[in-house]
């Protein structure tokens, strides 16, 4: 005779089992999205974050409303990298942009003889996406819009040319200040860039553009 209490071959059925076996798959499929929403909040937050090119500064290398992927966690650019990040708030007035009047350009948008290099205090709430020209330490001598860094030029077969145009020449050299970036965008005769507002602290700097994944026919790193 058997003793009393359960059989090996039965079953406890727990109270998770006695649920309606179709508010399962629903449980599983809100946690999982769950755990994606919370996975792209990080991701934008820290890692990585879409942006859309608002204007055509940075022609030819990037158009008006393309997209790009920006890295977040990498703060500290190297020359020649893109990237997106918030100018001085000179960029916000429409004259005396430049820390120091005796730079950067007139009330009449006549260039001085000396590009910006000492920018206004405070940081803009705007977002630019610009080329790095010039790391912290580097002299700059700006010519028909190409840079002449440290003596040597630009290698810089993705500018737009300048034909002419007044903001694309400076008879004085810069120093770039430490802890500072020097922004330029690639159509140099039609940039609202560092020549005007001065270099960009390293704080201020959101991150280097890696990948444009729209338009489909401009998918690729940069």
């Amino acid at each position: 005779m058997r003793p009393h209490g359960l059989l090996r071959s039965e079953t406890v059925i727990t109270k998770s089992e006695s649920s309606p076996r179709y508010l399962r798959p629903l449980a599983e499929l809100a946690l999982t999205v769950g755990v994606a929403v919370a996975l792209a909040f990080l991701i934008q937050a820290f890692l990585v974050k879409p942006y859309r090119v608002p204007s055509g500064s940075m022609e030819p290398t990037l158009g008006i409303d393309q997209r790009i992927l920006v890295a977040r966690i990498d703060t500290h650019p190297r020359t020649g990298e893109v990237v997106v990040f918030h100018p001085p708030h000179g960029a916000d007035l429409e004259s005396n942009q430049c820390g120091d009047a005796q730079q950067g350009f007139t009330m009449d948008g006549a260039p001085l003889a000396q590009a910006c290099d000492r920018s206004l205090a405070g940081e803009s709430s705007q977002t630019f996406v610009k080329r790095v020209v010039g790391a912290p330490g580097d002299v700059l001598r700006i010519v028909g819009g190409h840079v002449f860094r440290n003596g040597k030029p630009e290698p810089d077969a993705y500018i737009a040319a300048c034909d002419g145009a007044a903001e694309c020449t400076f008879s004085r050299s810069i120093r770039v200040p430490a802890g500072d970036y020097y922004m330029m965008g690639d159509n140099r005769g039609d940039s609202d860039d560092s020549r005007y507002w001065g270099p960009v602290p390293q704080r201020y700097i959101i991150g280097v553009a890696f990948f444009t994944y729209w338009p489909p026919d401009r998918i690729g790193v940069l």
